[in-house]
């Protein structure tokens, strides 16, 4: 049994078009599935929850196999609603706007040709996943339901703090995204917004406390720091090119220090992974960091944004994802 979990918003209504291609090849094998049609904010994670639910009941119980239409959001939904990772597999087959997942794993732009693949078991791949834990909250995004605002949640690209993670906040209740995502230029929604976010941020000072080092990593002019567990976020941002999907470890790009012209300059550096040119733009890597901020800031994952804090843990569970592809 497949459950198929769809989002028949993603890319402007593409995702319900796309699934209404795919739901034939089901029938035609005989292959056996359910599928629910995502109905806004946090409904995913409620839908993940209660077909999950069951494992804890039987321990003996076969694997539960998610198939995923949506974006890297809609994927971040999902793992909020599992507790046992290691009997959940899923395929995801990428209908959103940025799709930095299906970027960094080279997935095929053919969702017929990704759906065979998944229903035939070609591959199988054990992924890290990421865990942001939540020391304090503040400032919750508006319309969110309280089953939304978790002390902890899971990632399967990118987490972030400050800059990027408030453009990313911004972006979703941008009005022109839509259009943009019509129009196939989704990511310009980023970079208009980013140039906004820039001009408005402020001065916010950080310690990051790694893992494997005693004296923290101080800056008095902090802008973000991107988690990253792959290379790229926020639709082609390779802050990271050194990461690795199945290394246990987080690649930290840590950014601070930098007059506002100068970010000007290096934000289109990003897209190409050149924007380590730059000095106060630094690279770590480490299983697990705490990171703390002068003032609250917004928080993202995979995108996706509930709420502002300035102190949170983040660490890297180590092959905990499984992927069908």
């Amino acid at each position: 049994m497949y459950y198929v979990i769809v989002n028949p918003a993603s890319r402007s209504g593409r995702g319900r078009k796309i699934w209404a291609e795919l739901a034939p090849v089901f029938t035609e094998r005989g292959i056996p599935f359910r599928v629910v049609f995502s109905r806004g904010s946090g409904h995913v994670t409620r839908i993940v929850r209660k077909l999950t639910a069951r494992l804890n009941e039987d321990p003996h119980r076969a694997p539960v196999r998610l198939i995923i239409l949506g974006g890297d959001g809609t994927v971040n939904e999902a793992l909020q609603g599992i507790d046992d990772f290691d009997r959940v597999w899923i395929g995801y087959i990428p209908t959103g706007s940025s799709n930095d997942l299906a970027r960094d794993l080279s997935l095929p732009d053919r969702p017929a040709l990704l759906l065979d693949s998944i229903l035939e078991g070609r591959v199988k791949r054990t992924l890290d996943l990421g865990a942001v834990t939540f020391h304090s909250t503040v400032g919750t995004r508006p319309g969110l339901s309280e089953d939304e605002i978790l002390p902890c949640r899971y990632f399967a690209v990118s987490s972030g703090i400050g800059f990027d993670a408030a453009v990313c906040e911004e972006a979703l209740s941008s009005r022109f995204k839509s259009t943009l995502n019509r129009l196939g230029l989704g990511r310009l929604t980023y970079l208009a917004v980013a140039l906004k976010q820039l001009i408005a941020a402020r001065a916010v000072s950080c310690k990051l406390y790694m893992e494997e080092d005693k004296e923290p990593v101080s800056m008095d002019k902090f802008l973000f720091t991107a988690f990253m567990i792959h290379r790229y976020e926020g639709g082609g941002f390779q802050f990271c090119p050194q990461a690795e999907d199945d290394d246990g470890l987080l690649d930290l790009c840590v950014t601070g220090n930098l007059p506002k012209l100068l970010i000007l300059l290096a934000l289109p550096t990003a897209f190409f992974g050149k924007h380590y040119i730059f000095p106060q733009i630094r690279h770590y890597r480490t299983a697990a960091v705490r990171i703390k901020t002068s003032l609250p800031l917004w928080v993202h994952t995979d995108g996706e944004v509930s709420c502002k804090s300035d102190e949170i843990t983040v660490r890297c569970l180590e092959k905990k994802l499984q992927l069908m592809m």
